[in-house]
């Protein structure tokens, strides 16, 4: 418990130095077109970081974060170790005035700590592939170079647009492009509902089982225990997808029915009946500290053995807690038919107890499909689309369009495009420290997947990063502000829009990547617009020497890390 301690401790100021190291990313350009002073730059930053806690409900990078690694890989000295070489490579590049991204360091540092762990209790030869995500890494990795790829896109764009002679052919591109995006948007809402409604049923999970026992089956082909196990998942696999299914039609009405009526349907129709049993067997087996044992299991032998007769013994919790969900019999009988299953400890029996009468699948659900609902963000674009059109409107038609008002006109755009990129920041880079301390807590054994992850661990993170963005980066503001391009008003406006929606766009999908990245490809996007030697490539070459170090050098530091940690907890 020390350990899982010092690590939430940890994890929180790789946060609040992620803020102070990334503050130059979100009020770089507020501050170098002189729109704010330093000092009311990090404050307004600090304050919309913190708004993201209200506009991102579902935590889909920080889910993908807690993934990067294999949960049998997962230790806490794992992710001490990678927190500590995360930590010391933000304090050498923030200390040099290199923008680097923090998520790719997380990243990194998460990865490389878990591989020298994984090297050591399986062999040199084992495959890299059995011990971190390949398809997160690659996705990241891949993201390095798309990010500012995009930004400099939609930052191109946005300054093209916006020197537009015609307005009313200004107007019109403005109003195509925000419902175009309003349709991707819409996509990704609806995909996030079906990926949430099939985990929620264990589709995922019972897959990767038979992919993984069909594996085992070709080496030993004639093995009845594992056909046995292969039929039991596929028998489960399709009965997961028949109720999915049923819900099909309801789901892609979701913006009429809403989250609520969707999970009262489903209840109604009997469709969560099977999966309430096997979920509030979960939630009963954890509160008797199941998940504690499957926590220590892999590295102790005597422990391992419990776990698994644990493992399968509590299986049979289902059968009192069936009778208990239909009324047939009450709590006090349920606890003592699963006691005599497999016994409840003394110090747990009250936990068991509150776990049980508290369980509801019927909210459980609606707050899985509620997760995806992002209407905020989608309202956030619609407005900004809206904002911007009227004050195109009234500068160029109730207003003599001089220099000046212009010039003014952007100023004030940029608070707005500057809390737009923040809570994008926010966002994106909380999120990330949420994925690690979700990683922490089930590897401890405190719960069983991110879903259950505590409400004060967002809370926490959002703080942090807020706090650190107060603390300021002036070494990268410098960088960011003035040595890549000079920056107006109206290009600080397109490069700040360009980060944020990139941020959103990219956090919808659950994509882990870096602001520095978004935003310097942002700004190198309107330095271009007005001509390609209004960048210094030089300075731009250097910093994407930094970003494709970053995973890497993170990597080995953790390594190296995680062998001197584990030497010295000998």
């Amino acid at each position: 418990m020390t350990l899982l301690i010092i690590i939430i401790a940890l994890a929180l100021i790789f946060d609040y130095i992620n803020g102070f190291h990334d503050a130059a990313n979100s009020i770089a350009t507020v501050v170098s077109t002189k729109v704010l002073t330093p000092f009311q730059a990090v404050l307004w930053a600090a304050l919309f970081n913190s708004v993201a806690f209200f506009i991102f409900k579902d935590h889909a990078v920080a889910n993908s974060i807690s993934k990067t690694v294999y949960k049998d890989f997962i230790t806490l000295p794992v992710i001490f170790s990678g927190l500590l070489a995360a930590i010391f490579w933000n304090l050498l590049t923030w200390w040099y005035g290199i923008p680097s991204s923090s998520s790719h360091t997380l990243i990194g540092g998460f990865a490389g700590a878990a591989i020298a762990h994984a090297l050591t209790i399986k062999g040199i030869g084992y495959s890299w592939a059995k011990i971190v995500d390949s398809e997160t890494i690659l996705k990241t990795i891949l993201f390095i170079f798309l990010a500012p790829i995009i930004g400099i896109i939609i930052s191109m764009f946005i300054t093209l647009v916006t020197i537009m002679r015609n307005i009313w052919y200004r107007l019109l591109i403005i109003s195509c492009v925000t419902f175009l995006t309003i349709v991707l948007f819409d996509r990704f809402e609806d995909n996030k509902i079906h990926e949430n409604v099939q985990k929620f049923y264990s589709i995922d999970k019972y897959s990767k089982e038979i992919k993984s026992i069909k594996e085992e089956l070709a080496e030993k082909k004639n093995d009845t225990v594992l056909q046995g196990k292969l039929n039991l998942s596929e028998e489960k696999l399709a009965k997961a997808n028949e109720y999915y299914a049923h819900l099909n039609s309801y789901l892609s009405d979701f913006d009429q029915l809403g989250a609520a009526k969707i999970a009262k349907i489903a209840k109604d129709s009997g469709w969560l009946n099977s999966v309430g049993v096997s979920k509030i067997k979960d939630a009963a087996r954890n509160a008797n500290d199941f998940l504690v044992l499957e926590a220590k299991a892999p590295e102790n032998a005597t422990i391992k053995k419990e776990y698994d007769i644990a493992k399968n013994k509590t299986e049979e919790y289902k059968i009192p807690l069936k009778l208990y969900l239909s009324g047939t019999i009450g709590i006090d009988s349920a606890l003592t038919a699963m006691h005599a299953i497999y016994p409840i400890q003394a110090k747990n029996l009250e936990k068991v107890k509150t776990k049980i009468v508290q369980f509801n699948i019927q909210k459980s659900f609606e707050g899985e499909i509620d997760k995806a609902d992002n209407s905020v963000i989608v309202n956030g674009i619609i407005g900004t689309a809206i904002l911007f059109m009227l004050i195109y409107l009234y500068v160029e038609k109730f207003k003599t369009p001089t220099a000046y008002i212009i010039a003014n006109m952007f100023k004030k755009l940029q608070l707005f495009s500057s809390a737009a990129f923040s809570i994008g920041h926010g966002g994106n880079d909380a999120q990330k420290v949420m994925g690690i301390i979700g990683a922490a807590l089930i590897s401890s054994g405190l719960i069983q997947d991110f879903s259950q992850l505590p409400n004060w661990v967002p809370v926490a993170c959002y703080l942090a990063i807020g706090l650190g963005t107060m603390s300021g980066g002036w070494k990268i503001v410098k960088t960011m502000g003035s040595k890549i391009t000079k920056v107006t008003p109206l290009e600080g406006v397109a490069a700040e829009t360009a980060g944020a929606f990139t941020l959103f766009f990219t956090g919808q999908m659950g994509i882990p990547v870096s602001t520095t990245h978004t935003i310097t490809g942002s700004i190198i996007g309107v330095g271009a617009t007005k001509r390609l030697s209004a960048v210094r490539w030089g300075v731009t070459t250097n910093l994407l020497w930094a970003w494709i170090l970053t995973i890497p050098v993170s990597g080995i530091l953790a390594a190296l890390t995680y062998y001197v940690v584990t030497y010295f907890m000998k």
